[in-house]
This record gives C-alpha cells, structure tokens and sequence, in this order.
C-alpha cells in the first residue's frame, strides 16, 4: 500500500497527477508499470521520439517483433508504427485501472505524431485518426505539437472526440493561443453530437528548457543583476500559464463548455528534469503545486521527489505578481522572451526530428539483420 505520508502522496493530494516521461518494452516485460503506480503514485506515462529511439537502440525486448514485422516483409514506417503502438496499447490496458477509478481523468498514456508533420496540419490530423484507431484505447492520448500548424489539427481532432495532449508550448501566447484550439474543437465535438466528458486534454508547458536558454543569456551578460535572475524565469513563466489556465477555464465560453459536460485542459509540466548540477534536482516539482496539473518527470526526478522532495502545498497560486517581475526584469536585461520562445519551439520541432531519424535508422538496421 502507498505510503500517504511519502512526497509524492503528498503532491497527488495537493492536485498534481504524476506521470512518467518514460516508456520501453523492457518496463512493461519488467512489470515496472505496475511498480511506479504502487510506488510512486504514479498515474499516467509519457513518450516522445527521443523515448523510443533511446528504448529502441537498448536491450533485446524488441526483437522478437522485428523479427515477425522482418518475416512479414514490413518497411521501416509500418515497422516503427507497429512497434511503438504495441509498446502504448500494452501500457494503456496497464493503466486502465486508474482510468476507470479517475473517471478518465488519469491513467493516460500519450503518443506522439511523427514530428516530420509538426508543419503539416492535415498530415497530423491524418496520423493522429491512424494511431487512436490502432491503438483503440479511451485511455490513450494523441500528442500534437503547438506549432502554428499544429493549432488547426488541436481543434479537428478535438472535435472528432480525440483526446489530445498538447506538446512543445513554450510561450504563454502559444499557450492562449492552444487553450483556444481545445475550446474551439470541443464547439465542435458538441456540434457533432459527441459526448464531452469523453473528451480529456493536457497541454505540456515546458519549464526547464526555458531556463537554460534565458540563463546562457544572463551568463553572457555577467551583471549581477543577471546572476541573481538566473534559473527563475521557468518557474515565473510555467506559474502565469496556470494563471492563464485559471482565467481562461473561468471565462463564459469555457464555463458553458463544461456545463454541457467538458473537461478542462488541464497544464501539464513537462521538461521538469533540471539541467544544472546547481539546482535542487526536484525544483520544477515542488515549486510548480497546483490543483488541476500533471507534472511528467523523468524517472531521475520522480526518484529524487520521492526520496527528498519537500512538498509545500499550493506554490503557484498568489506567486503570478512576483513572477511577472521576474519576466519584466529579464526583458529589461535585453533578453527578448518572444526570440527566446520561439527558438525553444524550433529547436523541439528539431530535436525530435532528429530522434525520429534515429528511432527510424535503429529500427531499418534490425529488420536488415532480422532478414
């Protein structure tokens, strides 16, 4: 039985649904689902192409499959289709006790869209029809990026009754901007005559990534003043998106949405490992407690919380003044947050792109040597 008392008990009372940003067929082989959800408190999982090329390229789990998709005569993209879509069809019949105890509001397992259609809107809506009717779990959440392309294939998707979680938001415009794609399919999915309760979103605000942008700028700048902003602005900017959460779900178009049985699109904190050896390993946990949020952790930082994270209660509510401070005073350092946001997005597009090609190389090399 999960200790009640332990920090990651204590976060999940305080509102925070934790999930894993992790997945491999040797997890799943290992019973190490089962394992975090008893443990850890763990309520949904994570994936992205960077998660499967690095599952891919390690350990025999897959090969028994690819060996069968070899034998079947499959190309590479129907071979990485079926290999990750068995990999979250498996963890989703895993986490489906959950889902059924939350009332879909957790046990969720996310799959991403090839990050080759991040600029493509119709190809991501395609492709996210072809992964929800593979995988033909309720459970299940397709991940679309917040690109600007990716905005019009939110509300279609939403709108077919797709649950989606949103990924690669970085700006709080972009995040206005997603919050308004979710409202605008679920108009929709209600046009349509689908029911809304079954309909479940998260959109992922990237925290640390932030920081580690804006604090290479405050490092050149070398002012003490730009020493003393430095590893504060991913925190500031993640607490003003739960404040535009909180304002845009209190609004009357969303408020009519969620009479007629909708759910909130809930932030979900993503990139909350921390990259510097200087920081407290479980700072974008702790001071990121808020009813209504996921934080997705890398198993490093779910370990470090459950071993020593010091859980407060509420550390976003009533913070938004002192975090526009923080924003206000980067930007007045010279440090422009638009260029530095919109280089995140490129740059997530990109580093996907380049795990995707990894993931795809990988699993071209073991058909060759299955043949």
């Amino acid at each position: 039985m999960t200790d009640t008392t332990s920090p990651t008990a204590q976060l999940s009372a305080a509102g925070v649904s934790i999930w894993l940003d992790d997945l491999s067929r040797e997890r799943i082989d290992a019973k190490g689902i089962e394992k975090v959800i008893a443990d850890r408190d763990v309520v949904g999982i994570t994936t992205n192409p960077t998660i499967f090329a690095s599952a891919l390229a390690k350990g025999e789990a897959y090969d028994a499959q690819v060996r069968e998709l070899a034998a079947d005569g499959a190309d590479v993209d129907r071979a990485v289709f079926e290999i990750t879509t068995r990999d979250v069809g498996e963890a989703a019949r895993i986490f489906r006790p959950v889902y059924d105890r939350t009332a879909g509001f957790d046990g969720r397992v996310s799959i991403e869209v090839s990050p080759d259609f991040a600029n493509d809107t119709q190809a991501t809506i395609d492709e996210a029809h072809k992964l929800w009717d593979k995988i033909a779990e309720p459970n299940v959440m397709i991940k679309i990026p917040a690109t600007r392309e990716g905005l019009e294939a939110i509300t279609e998707v939403i709108g077919a009754g797709i649950s989606v979680n949103v990924t690669l938001i970085f700006s709080l415009e972009r995040y206005r901007e997603v919050i308004n794609a979710y409202l605008t399919g679920l108009e929709k999915a209600k046009a349509a005559g689908i029911d809304l309760s079954t309909i479940h979103s998260v959109a992922s605000f990237f925290v640390s990534r932030v920081d580690t942008e804006i604090d290479k700028r405050l490092d050149a700048l070398g002012t003490e003043q730009a020493t003393a902003l430095k590893s504060k602005a991913g925190v500031a900017n993640a607490q003003l998106a739960y404040q535009a959460f909180e304002q845009s779900f209190a609004s009357e178009r969303a408020q009519g949405l969620l009479g007629a049985g909708a759910n909130k699109q809930r932030p979900l904190w993503a990139s909350t490992g921390v990259k510097s050896p200087d920081l407290p390993d479980t700072l974008y946990v702790t001071q990121l407690v808020a009813a209504d949020v996921v934080n997705t952790m890398p198993e490093k930082t779910l370990d470090a919380t459950a071993d020593h994270g010091v859980i407060e209660g509420d550390t976003i509510t009533g913070s938004y003044d002192a975090a526009n401070a923080i924003l206000n005073e980067v930007d007045s350092l010279g440090i422009s947050y638009k260029e530095v946001t919109e280089l995140l997005e490129k740059e997530g597009v990109e580093k996907f792109k380049v795990s995707w090609s990894e993931l795809i190389e990988t699993v071209t090399n073991a058909l060759d040597g299955a043949k």
